[in-house]
């Protein structure tokens, strides 16, 4: 056999391999891989999570894909029952930093949707032809596909949680008239929008009475794998700044909210702490569960965060919960970053401590920036002079943060000055698609700016999950979750 035909025996062999270990996470319904890659079965049309509590469908029925896109752009229709379309998203492209990674995060901010395909490709630095080809290889839809199965997804959201005209939803979700949006929900969901309204959870219709757009849009917003709620609600709480956050409420039992500056409008968001639950251990085939009373610090399994949005226009649904989800770190993969880090000397036992730690975003980048360097006194002054009032304000919240561009206007000197100027100018780019090496350079080139300052905004502004601050011993063996890590050291008292 010629080398060419031994290396393609050699990759279809290992394909074979990936995808039988992934026909093992769908026959035992490990939840762990929701959102990572999705299966269909060719018999009936429908794709599924792995978790999907169906029937299991025998091997040769079943296929592989990606993304949800991929699998409704191959003709499969999403399960009813598991909703495949609701998991977190795939830790890897919060974790890879090539075009790809950029690309899909770009995506999730509904890039495509306000910008079109050339304007993402602009975001990139690639040409359109560029990034599509890149998308189709490796995730197996293009941007519009991407774009369109999110669309397809927030639509169900406000079918399902509001009682808006039909109308209103389809531009609300971003689609470009209503017969594209009937044609998309009969596509992915096999039923039209009324139909899709009539089948929501009987739990739903109450709530569904109350959410008008004055009453908000409430959402569960998934995670995978244990979540240690109680040190995120902590930061959030030490570093809220009065009249664009709050936190209220016992430990444990905590509402966070904050005002955000969206591409159409301005909204309101309210998300509550779970209380901890039991531990849960994972078995081939099923799950156990370990009894014992509730715990306020504990982590718990999979699950969700409950939140309710108040949007002055709906159209930013899709990129507020995709903010959300970056500051709540909502799309890390515990298992994988608990695995890494538990195995290492140092680490284990703060892991075994504190399971499914994460590393909190930020909801507003270019704010978070600014709140690193100033520090959280100059940034509430910040807010009373410069902060846009909102129109109608919500106790305590009042105000948006400035933008960088008034603030580059009106304090033009020193630090503060020159990293406002950087953002409002894009010599600096923080947003979801910015490389991070790039955005490294630039920041550690602005006056005033130390390298302890540069790694808080890559690890909480950039998302960027393979941080380590200056004098902190991060070997390579933590890669490439050394922003884990070192939350880790921190919660202990370590740094």
């Amino acid at each position: 056999m010629s080398d060419e035909g031994t290396r393609y025996e050699d990759t279809r062999h290992e394909d074979t391999r990936h995808e039988d270990t992934r026909y093992e996470a769908v026959r035992s319904r490990d939840a762990r891989f929701d959102g990572e890659f999705f299966f269909a079965v060719r018999t009936t049309g429908i794709y599924c999570r792995p978790s999907c509590p169906a029937v299991t469908p025998k091997r040769r029925n079943v296929r592989f894909y990606a993304t949800a896109a991929a699998a409704q752009g191959s003709g499969f229709r999403a399960c009813r029952r598991c909703r495949p379309d609701a998991v977190p998203g795939s830790a890897a492209w919060n974790v890879r930093a090539d075009v790809v990674g950029r690309a899909m995060r770009l995506i999730g901010d509904g890039v495509v949707d306000r910008e079109g395909v050339g304007g993402l490709a602009a975001r990139l630095g690639y040409s359109t032809r560029q990034v599509q080809r890149q998308l189709t290889a490796e995730v197996g839809a293009g941007p519009v596909a991407l774009a369109r199965a999110q669309r397809a997804h927030t639509a169900r959201i406000l079918l399902q949680t509001t009682e808006l005209p039909v109308t209103q939803i389809a531009f609300a979700a971003g689609f470009a008239s209503v017969r594209q949006f009937n044609d998309t929900i009969r596509t992915v969901y096999a039923s039209t929008p009324s139909q899709l309204r009539a089948a929501a959870p009987r739990t739903a219709p109450a709530a569904r009475g109350a959410a008008t757009p004055a009453a908000g849009v409430p959402l569960r917003l998934a995670h995978r794998g244990p979540y240690r709620s109680t040190a995120v609600f902590d930061l959030l709480a030490a570093e809220a700044v009065p009249g664009v956050e709050a936190v209220a409420g016992s430990r444990g039992r905590r509402t966070y909210r904050r005002t955000l500056r969206l591409p159409y409008g301005t909204g309101i968001v309210a998300v509550e702490e779970r209380p901890g639950t039991a531990a849960v251990r994972h078995r081939a085939g099923g799950t156990g569960r370990t009894a014992g009373a509730p715990d306020p610090g504990a982590a718990h399994p999979g699950g969700w965060l409950d939140a309710r949005l108040h949007l002055t226009d709906l159209r930013d649904l899709t990129t507020a919960v995709q903010r959300l989800r970056r500051l709540f770190d909502l799309d890390a993969d515990p298992h994988a970053v608990d695995a890494r880090l538990g195995a290492d000397a140092r680490l284990g036992p703060l892991v075994a401590a504190r399971p499914g730690l994460r590393s909190p975003g930020a909801a507003d980048p270019d704010e978070l920036a600014v709140r690193a360097l100033v520090g959280r006194a100059e940034a509430e002054r910040l807010v009373l002079r410069y902060g846009k009032r909102l129109d109608a304000e919500c106790e305590t919240l009042t105000r948006l943060f400035p933008e960088a561009a008034v603030l580059a206007e009106a304090e033009p000197g020193g630090p503060l000055g020159a990293l406002t100027a950087a953002l409002a100018d894009g010599t600096l780019r923080l947003d979801p698609g910015a490389d991070r090496e790039e955005a490294r350079v630039a920041l550690l080139a602005l006056p005033g700016m130390d390298e302890r300052t540069a790694a808080v905004i890559r690890t909480r502004a950039l998302g960027d999950p393979d941080v380590a601050p200056p004098g902190v011993d991060a070997p390579d063996t933590w890669r490439p979750w050394r922003s884990y890590a070192v939350g880790h050291l921190r919660a202990a008292g370590e740094l």
